[in-house]
Order: C-alpha cells, then sequence, then structure tokens
C-alpha cells in the first residue's frame, strides 16, 4: 500500500483552513501526511498550524514562501519535493474531505495513473455557517444536505451518499481539459518528478492544474476520474484575481497544438 502525502494548498484563509484540517484529522485511514504548501499566509495562519499540530493524528510540515504575488506552483512544486509519501493528493485549504477521502483515494491509486476527483459546490450561507460553526461533524452535514440540496446550498447530493467502484469507466482515452480540479487530484511522486512538477512560470489563478496533468499524460501516465468516490465539499469565496487567466490557457493550449501536429 503506498505511503501518502497529502499536499494542502493555502493562502490567508485560517478559518477554512480549520476546517480542511478538522475533517483530514477525522479520516478512517491515518496513514498519512500533511504538507501545507502556503503562498505566503501572514502569521494567524501559523499560529493556527501550530495550535493544531500538538494534537494532530498525523505528521504536519508546513512551508512558506514571502507573499510576492500568486505563485501557487512554486510553492507546490518544495512541496512535492518535501513530501515522504509515495503518492501525493492535491487539496486546497478551501475544501473540506469526507471521511473516507483517504480511503478512497488509496482504492484508486494505480501504478502509471493520475486521478482527477470534483466537488461539491457549497452556497455562501452554509459556507458561512460551517466557517463559524465551532466544529466540523460530517454526520450532521450528511444528515442535512438533502434539506440544502433543495434550498441550493449545495449542488450535488448523491456523491454524498453512493460511492462506486474501480471500473473501466474511470479511464480516459486522451486529454480531455473538463473535470480537471487542483483542489483534488492524486499521482505518484515519481510521475511528478519526472515532469518536474508544476510548470513554475505559470504565475497568477487559472490552469496550471490542466497543465500539469496534460504533461503527466504526454509523459504515458494514464488518468482516471475520481469522481463518484473522492468529492470534496468546497467553500464558497469571492472570485480571485483571474487576469492571468487567459494567458496560462493559451499557454496549455499551445502544448496539445504542438503534441498534436
Amino acid at each position: 500500500m503506498p505511503i501518502i502525502s497529502v499536499i494542502l494548498a493555502t493562502y490567508n484563509w485560517p478559518e477554512a483552513l480549520a476546517k480542511c484540517l478538522a475533517s483530514l484529522q477525522q479520516q478512517t485511514d491515518l496513514d498519512f501526511e500533511i504538507v501545507i504548501a502556503d503562498d505566503g499566509s501572514s502569521s494567524p495562519t501559523q499560529g493556527l498550524i501550530n495550535q493544531v499540530e500538538r494534537s494532530f493524528p498525523v505528521k504536519i510540515t508546513h512551508l512558506w514562501q514571502e507573499d510576492l504575488g500568486f505563485r501557487k506552483t512554486i510553492i507546490l512544486n518544495q512541496a512535492i519535493q518535501a513530501a515522504g509519501g509515495d503518492y501525493l493528493i492535491f487539496l486546497d485549504g478551501d475544501c473540506i474531505v469526507q471521511p473516507d477521502f483517504i480511503q478512497q483515494h488509496r482504492l484508486l491509486a494505480e501504478q502509471n495513473c493520475l486521478v482527477t476527483g470534483s466537488r461539491i459546490l457549497l452556497d455562501k450561507k452554509l459556507s458561512h455557517e460551517i466557517l463559524t460553526s465551532n466544529y466540523w461533524d460530517f454526520r450532521q452535514f450528511k444528515k442535512n444536505a438533502p434539506v440544502e440540496r433543495c434550498r441550493g446550498g449545495i449542488n450535488k447530493l448523491i456523491p454524498l451518499f453512493i460511492k462506486l467502484r474501480n471500473a473501466g469507466w474511470r479511464y480516459y482515452k486522451k486529454f480531455v481539459w473538463r473535470r480537471i480540479k487542483g483542489c483534488n487530484m492524486a499521482c505518484w511522486k515519481t510521475d511528478a518528478l519526472a515532469i518536474q512538477g508544476f510548470d513554475e512560470t505559470m504565475i497568477g489563478w487559472g490552469h496550471e492544474d490542466a497543465d500539469f496533468v496534460f504533461r503527466l499524460q504526454k509523459n504515458g501516465v494514464i488518468r482516471k476520474s475520481g469522481s463518484w468516490s473522492t468529492e470534496v465539499l468546497h467553500l464558497f469565496h469571492s472570485i480571485e484575481d483571474r487576469s492571468r487567466a487567459e494567458e496560462n490557457a493559451r499557454r496549455v493550449r499551445e502544448k496539445i497544438l504542438a503534441k498534436n501536429q
């Protein structure tokens, strides 16, 4: 069974990070470590991590870089290098995971494959209620989920109750841009290192995850879907600065075009 490293990206939202860590603390499978990839958060995030790690059931490593704008690719690559696990799960600090998140990713882990998971979007009201609560209780969340689905508080319901096993439908035959979520994906560390990790010249928000997946597939790694197994709960937040998104997308499209020529 692979040793798992959760690479947890965060930036200046300790309230969300606290709930994310609380959900990781409640995993059915605790055979993993956490490497926090911090893109320049201020002192409250460090204070939270110092407090949490004292009683946390797994090892936490906190990597920090100076805040010089959105440089997520750089800190992610540092986290890849620092990870002690054979298998890497990429997660964002504004996401809360289900209790079997690690277990489901472990079941889907397969040599020469990467996994791209999916997410359940939470609206502003529900996100606020969760962030201002004193604790995280997935059982209560799941119990209230049907009502929240009717209200519009979440955009998916059934994946919380039904988990599908490994099967042929999970395998992609070619690169598809859709459904790549950097907040929930996984690959082997050796495969990530083979492509030199994320493209550090891609700065600003947008499509660094698609570029990473494309280059893994170009290098012979097979993509698998993690849907109906690994869904994370994505907390509502305001839209980031997306001024670099189109430029980053253009660069990915150029790489795809070059491969197909």
